[in-house]
C-alpha cells in the first residue's frame, strides 16, 4: 500500500500547533528532523515527548497520510487551521510501503546502554551471549525507542543498578522501554504509569513481545497501586516533575534509588531544590542539552 507524505518546514516554536492540526486532519504518523541537516534522514527523532520542543531552530515535520488523500483539500484545510503557512513551506511526495518500513528500520539501529543493556529492533537478530541483556522493540513505534537523550540517560542508570528481586515504577512509561529494561535486568515486577491510553497499549504490546507481560502492569495516573516501589524512574517534563514531587516521594520506599529526566539544561536547579525535601544523594548527569537527576528516597 503506498502512502502520501507531507513535509512542512517551520520554526521550532510552531511545531506543537502544526502537529495538532495534522492530527486533526488524520495524519497517521509524524516525524521531526533538522531542516538544516545535510541529508533528509540526518538527525531524525521519533520521540520528542508530549509538550517538548525539538532542539533545532528550524524543523521539517513529515506527516504520513493514506494514499489517495486529497492534496488540495489538505492544503485548504491547513490554510484554515494555520493561516500563516506559506505554499513554499509544504511539499508532497508519494512513497511505497516498503520504502516507509525501510526508513524506520534504517533509523533504528542496535544501541548499547551501560555495561550490559542493548535495545534491538525486531528486524535485527542480536548475537548470543549470557552477559547481553536485550530489549526488542518494533522499529515502527514513534516514541520510546531509546534514541532520545533522556531515555538513554534513564536506561544507563537502570543498567548500573542491582535490580534483582526489586519492584520498579516507570512513571510516564511511553513505549514501556524503561520498565521492560528493568525487568530484563532482573527486577521482579514493574508498574508503568502514563496519561496516554495509547502508551499503555504500546507498553503492554512491547512487554508481550519481550516475554515479561506477566510481570508488568500499566495504569493511568491515580489508578496505580499505592505500595511504594523499590526503584522509581520518571521520564517526563520539568513542569510535571516539579508538581509531582510529593507524589513521587510517596511512591518510593525509604532508601529507594530514583531518577527523573526530561529536564533541559538550566532547569535542574529548581528541581534539585524541590526534591531535596524528600531525597538524598542528589546528583546531575547530562547528555547533549538534557539532564537526569538521581538519588535516594530519604529513609
Amino acid at each position: 500500500m503506498p502512502w502520501l507524505e507531507l513535509a512542512l518546514t517551520l520554526r521550532a516554536e510552531q511545531q506543537p500547533r502544526v502537529e495538532e492540526a495534522l492530527d486533526d486532519l488524520g495524519a497517521l504518523s509524524i516525524t521531526l528532523r533538522d531542516a538544516d541537516a545535510e541529508t533528509p534522514d540526518e538527525q531524525a527523532i521519533f520521540e520528542p515527548g508530549v509538550g517538548e520542543l525539538p532542539l533545532w531552530p528550524t524543523i521539517t515535520l513529515d506527516a504520513l497520510f493514506e494514499a489517495g488523500t486529497d492534496r488540495r483539500g489538505l492544503v485548504e484545510a491547513l490554510g484554515e487551521l494555520l493561516p500563516w503557512l506559506e505554499p513554499d513551506q509544504l511539499a508532497f511526495r508519494d512513497i511505497a510501503d516498503e520504502d516507509w518500513e525501510r526508513a524506520w528500520m534504517d533509523q533504528f539501529k542496535p544501541m548499547p546502554f551501560g555495561r550490559r543493556l542493548w535495545i534491538y529492533p525486531w528486524n535485527i537478530e542480536p548475537p548470543g551471549g549470557e552477559d547481553l541483556v536485550v530489549v526488542r522493540l518494533d522499529p515502527g513505534l514513534a516514541f520510546g525507542s531509546g534514541t532520545h537523550p533522556t531515555t538513554a540517560l534513564c536506561l544507563e542508570w537502570l543498567d548500573g543498578l542491582d535490580l534483582a528481586g526489586k519492584r520498579v515504577t516507570d512513571y510516564g512509561c511511553g513505549s514501556g522501554i524503561l520498565a521492560i529494561a528493568a525487568l530484563k535486568l532482573g527486577a521482579a515486577s514493574a508498574t508503568g504509569v502514563d496519561n496516554d491510553p495509547q502508551a499503555l497499549i504500546a507498553t503492554g504490546d512491547n512487554a508481550e513481545r519481550n516475554g515479561v507481560a506477566d510481570r508488568l502492569e500499566v495504569f493511568l495516573p491515580g489508578a496505580e497501586p499505592k505500595a511504594p516501589a523499590d526503584v522509581f524512574v520518571a521520564n517526563i517534563l520539568a513542569g510535571p516533575l516539579a508538581e509531582l514531587a510529593p507524589t513521587f516521594a510517596a511512591a518510593c520506599k525509604g532508601g529507594a534509588p530514583f531518577a527523573i529526566s526530561g529536564i533541559l539544561a538550566g532547569q535542574q536547579d529548581e528541581l534539585l531544590a524541590r526534591y531535596a525535601e524528600w531525597f538524598d544523594d542528589l546528583r546531575v548527569d547530562t547528555r547533549e542539552d538534557w539532564v537526569r537527576i538521581s538519588g535516594h528516597r530519604r529513609a
